[in-house]
């Protein structure tokens, strides 16, 4: 998983409540197991031009910022995995439906629940989000946000789950070689 510290960038404004993931990602694209190669396309294969994500000013977008309930509906890893293509380092809502909120934390996309009143501060232009320093800046000025230590921390180490069982290594191999049982002949 690719570290985060901050990112820079315009954000697009989808600016709809309860995003369930079925329309993140439809389930006919469920039976991929690569994490790329989710983008919106029309019949013969182009980007749909009339997908608000395709559009040529949101090419290089990083963040989205979204209603209330975002991620919604059914535990999918692949409405993450497809916005982790896209280009999205971040989401930033009021809500966030649980399981995606936790799938975020372990593909490396950062959540951020803003109240209503700040996502509507941010505003247009480029926003920064320094996770570091728990703060989002745009040219509204700046906006704290919270995040549990433990998730933070292992995005800005970039560590999925195998990566922080592989830190455990040597503790578990240990383990493994006070309780094995002897061998029967």
């Amino acid at each position: 998983m690719e570290p985060f510290a901050e990112i820079r960038s315009t954000a697009v404004l989808l600016d709809k409540v309860n995003v369930d993931t079925d329309q993140i990602v439809p389930k006919q694209f469920l039976k991929r197991v690569q994490k790329t190669g989710f983008g919106r396309f029309d019949q013969q294969g182009a980007p749909d031009p009339g997908f608000v994500l395709n559009e040529p000013r949101y090419r290089d977008s990083q963040i989205l910022v979204t209603g209330e309930n975002f991620g919604c509906g059914s535990s999918r890893e692949h409405a993450v995995w497809a916005l982790l293509d896209y280009g999205f380092r971040a989401v930033i809502a009021p809500s966030f439906g649980d399981i995606f909120y936790s799938n975020c934390f372990k593909n490396g996309l950062l959540p951020i629940r803003l109240g209503r009143d700040e996502i509507d501060r941010l505003g247009a232009g480029t926003i920064r989000i320094d996770l570091e320093s728990q703060e989002i800046t745009s040219g509204s000025g700046r906006i704290p946000f919270t995040i549990d230590p433990h998730k933070k921390r292992i995005l800005l180490e970039g560590l999925d789950d195998i990566a922080l069982t592989l830190r455990l290594e040597d503790k578990i191999s240990d383990y493994e070689r006070r309780t094995r049982l002897p061998s029967v002949v």
